[in-house]
C-alpha cells in the first residue's frame, strides 16, 4: 500500500500544473530577445481596441495600393512641390497643399490643374527613395513627431486609399493573419463602413460596403486564421454633425453583422467632442435599439477632467485609454472589480507624448488595484509595433507576473462584445492553450522556445535596441 501511495504521489507531482515561479526565474536569466521570443510564442486572448486603417503597416498600404489597380483603383501620391498655390493649411476637412505623400485616386488627380498633376506619381512608378518616403510618412518614428503629426498628417496622407472597400477587405485579411501568427484568438477592430467610393469617385452606400466585407470574410485566407471577430463602427466626436453620425452609426450597426458596437473617437483636446454632448442623442437611440454596444475613447488627454465618469453615464461598457481616470478617485473606486474595463494602449500613449516615460503611466495602478484592464494596439501600423510588443513593454516596465499576463488576456475575452456562449468558448480555448504553453516552457525554459524568431518591428528595435544592425 505505501508503495502505491508513493507512486501516486510522484505521479501527482509530475502532472501538477507548473507554478508561476518559473516565469520569475525566466525573467531573471533571459535576455530581452528571449523574453520577446517567449511573449511572441505565448497564446494570447484578443485585441479590443484597434483602428483598422491605423493598424495597416506601411508596406501593406503600398502593396495593396498598387494591387488595387486590377479593380480599377489607380492611386497617385504627391512626391514634389511645384508651389502651384501660395497658401498652406486649409482646415480640418481638407488636406494641406504642402503635405507630401498625400495619396489620391486617378479620377481626382485628373481634375487637378496641370501644375499640380505634375507633383504626383502613380504609386507603381515611385523610385526607391520615393517609395521609402511614402512608407516613412505614415509611421511615427522620429523623436520630434507626436500627436500633431499623427492626428493632422498621417490620415490625410493615406487619403483615398482608405476609401477603397476592396483594399480594406484585403487589409483586414493581412491584419487577421498577423494577429493569428501572434497567438490571438479574438479581434474586435474599428472598421468604418462609411466614406467609400468607386474608382470614378461615386459613393458606395454603407450597407453595400458591409456586404463587400462579409463576402471577403468568407474567403479562405481569413477563415484559415481561426480567429473569431466582431466589428465596431466609429464616429468622429468633435465634428459639427456628430450627433447625426451617431444616429447613422447606430442604425447601421443594428442591421449589419459582424458589427456589434459603436465607438466615439477623435482628439479629446478638442472640447467640441465632450461626452455629455451626446447624452440626449444616446437616450433617444436607446429607445429604438436593443442590440448595439458602446465603447468610447475617454481620458486620452493631458489635463484632469470628468470625461471617463461622463462616458460611463453615456452607457459605455469599455473605456478606450482611460489615462486620466487616475485623477478622478471617485470613478476609480467605481471601476474597481466593476463591470467596466479600460483598454490600455502603452505604445500609443508614449509615442503620442501623453507621457515622457512609462514610470508616469497609470496602467500598473489600475491593474493592481482591481480595475479591469486589457492590452491593445490602437494604431499599430503607425507605431510599427505588434501585440507582442505591448506585452513586452508591460513586462519590462512594470515587472508583470505570469498571473497578471494571463489576467490581461482573459480580460480581453471576458469583456468582448460577444454572446455568453461565444465568450465561454473563447475562454476555454485560451485556457487550454496557455496551460499547455506554460507547462512546456516551465519544464524546458529557454530551450522550449521555437526556432522561428519573433517578428521585430521598428518600435521595439528603436525603444529597446534588441534588433541586429
Amino acid at each position: 500500500m505505501p508503495r502505491i501511495l508513493s507512486a501516486i504521489f510522484i505521479l501527482l507531482i509530475l502532472t501538477a500544473p507548473a507554478t508561476a515561479d518559473w516565469f520569475e526565474d525566466f525573467k531573471a536569466s533571459a535576455t530581452d530577445e528571449q523574453l520577446l521570443q517567449l511573449l511572441y510564442e505565448m497564446p494570447k486572448g484578443g485585441d479590443l481596441h484597434h483602428h483598422m486603417s491605423g493598424s495597416g503597416f506601411a508596406e501593406w498600404w503600398y502593396e495593396l495600393g498598387i494591387a488595387a489597380e486590377k479593380r480599377g483603383y489607380r492611386y497617385y501620391t504627391k512626391v514634389k512641390l511645384n508651389n502651384c498655390r501660395d497658401y498652406g493649411w486649409q482646415g480640418f476637412d481638407t488636406t494641406p497643399y504642402h503635405l507630401m505623400f498625400q495619396t489620391i485616386l486617378e479620377s481626382k488627380w485628373q481634375q487637378l490643374p496641370e501644375c499640380e498633376r505634375a507633383e504626383y506619381l502613380p504609386l507603381d512608378q515611385l523610385n526607391d527613395k520615393q517609395k521609402q518616403g511614402f512608407k516613412n510618412s505614415i509611421v511615427l518614428d522620429k523623436p520630434y513627431e507626436g500627436r500633431e503629426e499623427f492626428f493632422e498628417a498621417h490620415w490625410q496622407r493615406l487619403g483615398d486609399l482608405t476609401g477603397d472597400p476592396y483594399l480594406r477587405g484585403d487589409l483586414i485579411a493581412r491584419q487577421f493573419q498577423a494577429f493569428a501568427h501572434e497567438g490571438l484568438i479574438y479581434v474586435e477592430p474599428m472598421v468604418t463602413a462609411f466614406g467609400y467610393q468607386e474608382p470614378d469617385g461615386t459613393p458606395i452606400l454603407p450597407n453595400d460596403v458591409a456586404k463587400i466585407f462579409r463576402e471577403r470574410l468568407k474567403q479562405k485566407d481569413i477563415v484559415d486564421t481561426g480567429l473569431t471577430w466582431r466589428f465596431q463602427q466609429a464616429i468622429l466626436r468633435f465634428t459639427p454633425g456628430a450627433e447625426d453620425s451617431l444616429r447613422r452609426a447606430y442604425e447601421f450597426v443594428a442591421e449589419n453583422e459582424p458589427y456589434v458596437a459603436v465607438n466615439m473617437v477623435g482628439r479629446e483636446d478638442d472640447d467640441k467632442g465632450y461626452p455629455l454632448r451626446f447624452l440626449p442623442t444616446l437616450r433617444e437611440l436607446r429607445l429604438a435599439h436593443n442590440n448595439v454596444r458602446l465603447s468610447i475613447h475617454a481620458g486620452e488627454v493631458d489635463e484632469p477632467n470628468s470625461h471617463v465618469r461622463d462616458t460611463v453615464l453615456l452607457g459605455a461598457d469599455r473605456i478606450g485609454h482611460g489615462l486620466n481616470l487616475i485623477t478622478d478617485p471617485d470613478t476609480m473606486r467605481l471601476f474597481r472589480h466593476g463591470p467596466y474595463m479600460v483598454e490600455i494602449n502603452l505604445i500609443s500613449n508614449l509615442l503620442l507624448q501623453y507621457y515622457d516615460d512609462y514610470s508616469q503611466h497609470p496602467f500598473p495602478e489600475y491593474l493592481r488595484t482591481g480595475i479591469p484592464v486589457a492590452l491593445s494596439t490602437d494604431d499599430r501600423g503607425m507605431w510599427d509595433s505588434t501585440m507582442t510588443d505591448e506585452f513586452f513593454v508591460a513586462v519590462k516596465e512594470f515587472n508583470l507576473s505570469w498571473d497578471e499576463i494571463k489576467q490581461l488576456s482573459e480580460n480581453s475575452l471576458k469583456y468582448a462584445f460577444v454572446d455568453s456562449e461565444t465568450r465561454e468558448g473563447l475562454l476555454e480555448t485560451y485556457r487550454s492553450r496557455i496551460s499547455r504553453f506554460e507547462s512546456r516552457v516551465a519544464k524546458k525554459g529557454v530551450s522550449a522556445l521555437g526556432s522561428k524568431p519573433a517578428l521585430k518591428r521598428g518600435f521595439i528595435c528603436r525603444q529597446y535596441e534588441i534588433c541586429a544592425p
